[in-house]
């Protein structure tokens, strides 16, 4: 049965149906009717955030530095997170845009969820209630990681989180609470919880567009990482695979580092590799995102190479760049689907791996350092540079002896650690997954200014400042939702 793709009244804001009709043209709750699993299935397609926070996460964090004046593209949704100003507007690639995706994902979920209860579909519909609780755990969390204050491991976490939604929206505006961070995380982890105990990787056609047991498992290892339950962050990334990591990450060093870069973009974001653990389709020109004033450049381009890491040799990551200094990862195939074939126009998209091996495994490592396991944690942290670094040997192992030294660092835990965090800042630069860590870890960021007669001054972000929290589309405040402090 064909099944037309419903577009759902996001939170503190409308949107349109599949008719050509605006929300505020139909009554709230006139909904095609989800009668069947298949449509339930179908319409869980729909619950993840279709918008893209590489633009504003990776421009904050210190992935980014200017260039210049007169080097680069200047734009608002890249620009002002540099300087950790608000973005107005929702344009793509802007905070209040994230913020619109996730809750459009998260009343798809209710939506899947309150027809499941109500048509009483037995258990051919468990791994899609699974799925659904899953999803709207994640976008929470996406939610009150970027829009509310970090989560601060053994503290009150009582400043106002985000609002949790549960119910489809049968108003055309409804009044929400905040609640706070600590309420925000109890709910998220029992929607996983449930939510994981349903899950089956045999439910769908391509399963990595869902959330399966091994996406489920790498999301909850990075929802624990940030709550510092560190034995549950083993855990998890243990369930993920029976496979050994070293054969299921990004081969970095092996066949992605001898593709074209055409097929390296491909590659990347398949479907069919094992380190993709959930894929995304982001409505996003990121891609197109090549040559910012404020972004990735000729510093940040020195950390790939030779001597920057413990090991003494290159990471072997691809390289590119259009116009020196402005370079790009080139990570992401972009997709055009077009609206209208008359004028040649439509939407730019990227197939998003949201949840990945190579994350996950940097998480168990962190994980087991903090534990005080510390060969367990080399022992990932080494799987992980002998896929990433260029001419690897096994000579070229971490060794708590080579931390200290190379780092300056005598407690082996902070040791492991800081290579841990180097590392993910280069394998995932252009990922976003920087700014998850500097929030968690409450690192201070500092970003260079350089004004048009070629001065160079620095501007920093430290940990409590309130600028470290995105702020709230304005329209929130129509239903009783206080935005975030400046």
């Amino acid at each position: 049965m064909k099944f037309n793709k419903l577009k759902y009244a996001v939170l503190f804001g409308a949107v349109t149906l599949v008719s050509c009709n605006k929300y505020l043209d139909t009554a709230p709750d006139n909904r095609t009717e989800i009668n069947s699993v298949d449509k339930v299935a179908q319409l869980l397609a729909t619950a993840y955030p279709e918008g893209d926070y590489y633009t504003f996460a990776e421009a904050a964090s210190d992935n980014a530095e200017d260039k210049g004046s007169g080097v680069g593209t200047l734009s608002d949704v890249s620009s002002k997170p540099y300087y950790w100003d608000d973005v107005l507007g929702a344009d793509r690639g802007s905070p209040s845009n994230y913020w619109n995706t996730c809750y459009q994902a998260i009343s798809a979920a209710n939506q899947a969820l309150e027809a499941i209860e109500t048509n009483n579909f037995g258990t051919s519909a468990l791994p899609y209630k699974g799925e659904a609780l899953v999803a709207r755990a994640y976008a929470h969390f996406m939610l009150v990681t970027f829009y509310a204050k970090a989560y601060v491991i053994g503290g009150a976490n009582d400043s106002p989180g985000i609002p949790y939604v549960t119910s489809p929206e049968t108003v055309v505006i409804k009044q929400y609470d905040r609640e706070t961070v600590a309420a925000t995380y109890q709910k998220i982890e029992k929607d996983l919880t449930d939510g994981m105990a349903l899950l089956s990787a045999s439910a769908y056609k391509v399963p990595k567009y869902h959330f399966t047991p091994a996406a489920a498992h790498a999301f909850a290892a990075r929802f624990y990482l940030f709550k510092g339950e560190w034995q549950k962050v083993v855990d998890h990334v243990s369930l993920i695979s029976t496979e050994n990591f070293a054969s299921i990450i990004r081969p970095i060093n092996g066949a992605l580092y001898d593709m074209s870069s055409e097929d390296f973009r491909a590659a990347f974001t398949r479907s069919d590799q094992k380190y993709n653990l959930l894929i995304i389709n982001l409505y996003s020109s990121y891609q197109r995102l090549t040559s910012p004033r404020y972004g990735y450049g000729e510093t940040l381009v020195k950390m790939f190479g030779t001597g920057t890491n413990i090991t003494g040799k290159a990471f072997a990551n691809k390289i590119l760049f259009y116009t020196k200094p402005s370079y790009t990862t080139y990570k992401y195939k972009e997709y055009f689907y077009v609206t209208n074939q008359v004028s040649n126009i439509g939407i730019t998209y990227l197939m998003s791996p949201a949840l990945t091996t190579d994350e996950a495994l940097m998480n168990r490592a962190e994980a087991y350092a903090r534990l005080g396991q510390f060969d367990k944690s080399l022992a990932d942290i080494n799987t992980g540079l002998a896929a990433y670094v260029r001419g690897y040997t096994p000579s070229d192992a971490a060794t708590l002896a080579k931390i200290s030294t190379y780092y300056g660092i005598t407690d082996p835990k902070d040791g492991l650690i800081k290579l841990i965090l180097d590392t993910k800042k280069a394998q995932f630069l252009q990922e976003g997954i920087r700014w998850f860590d500097i929030l968690r870890t409450r690192m201070t960021v500092k970003h260079n200014i350089i004004d048009a007669q070629g001065n160079e001054t620095f501007i920093e972000l430290k940990a409590d400042d309130n600028k470290r929290v995105f702020q709230i589309p304005e329209e929130a405040r129509l239903s009783g939702v206080p935005l975030n402090p400046r």
